[in-house]
Order: structure tokens, then sequence, then C-alpha cells
């Protein structure tokens, strides 16, 4: 158990630290790069970019490997289909990343940089997060319940 914390701890800190480092924790530089008709920064497509060489490298070791190294059983996605529900959930996050600038990664992160503009995103993404709850069990989403519990 003190394994998985420590795993997670290093985890979070690194990924912190590469919105820091990348920028993509500053919601003006994201909507810089999301601005292609005015005056565009290109720099988040590069950090996307660059993002793929280290998960390609992550996916080709994973499969050699029979369990992770923090866990008993490695949690993949089964699902490659696309519906309603992914379509617009999708479209949400991709308004809501437009708008404010910041996706739930960077908002977290951006607590210790820009406490009040990004406390006001993370509590309407928690909001969000609560009001989906009690929503009705589609066919999709009742299969990622069963899924997720496993």
């Amino acid at each position: 158990m003190i394994r998985q914390g420590l795993f997670a701890l290093v985890a979070g800190a690194l990924f912190g630290a590469g919105l820091a480092v990348s920028g993509m924790a500053d919601p003006q530089r994201v909507r810089s790069f999301l601005d292609i008709f005015g005056a565009w920064d290109p720099t988040l497509a590069f950090v996307m970019g660059g993002a793929l060489i280290p998960m390609a490298l992550a996916w080709a070791v994973q499969k050699r490997m029979a369990a992770p190294i923090a866990d008993l059983r490695f949690s993949l996605p089964t699902r490659r289909d696309v519906d309603p529900a992914l379509i617009g959930g999708a479209a949400l996050f991709g308004i809501g990343w437009g708008i404010a600038g910041l996706c739930p990664g960077p908002a977290i992160a951006d607590l210790a940089l820009a406490p009040v503009p990004a406390a006001i995103f993370v509590a309407a993404m928690l909001g969000g997060m609560i009001l989906h709850r009690p929503l009705p069990a589609t066919p999709a989403r009742q299969r990622n319940l069963e899924t997720s519990n496993v």
C-alpha cells in the first residue's frame, strides 16, 4: 500500500512539474493555442507531440510486462466504440477547456499557482461530477460503471 502511494506521489509530482514547465498550466497559453485564426501559439502542439514518444515507449514496455510494478494487474480500457455520450462528453470537455483555458490536471496544478481562478474552475468541475452521478444509466454508461468496478 505504501509502495503504491509512493508511486502515485512520484507520478503526480512528475506530471505537475511537466505541466508547469511546458506551460500547460497557463490558461493564456492554452487559449493562444486554441486561437488558430488569431495570435496562434503552437507551443502546446510540440508539448503534445513530444508526449507521444515516451507514451509509445511506455506502451511497448507494458506489452512485455506480466503485471505492473505497483499493482496486481493492469487496468486498461477495453472499449473502442464511439457513442453519443463519448462525443457529448468530449464536446463539453473541449468547450470548457476553450473557455477556461484549463483542463482537470492543469486546474489542480494551478491551485498552487493561481488559486482563485483555479478554485472557481475546480469547484465547477466538481459540481459537474456531482451532478453527473444521479443521471439515469444509459446502456453505454452502465457498461462503463460495470467495467470500472471490476
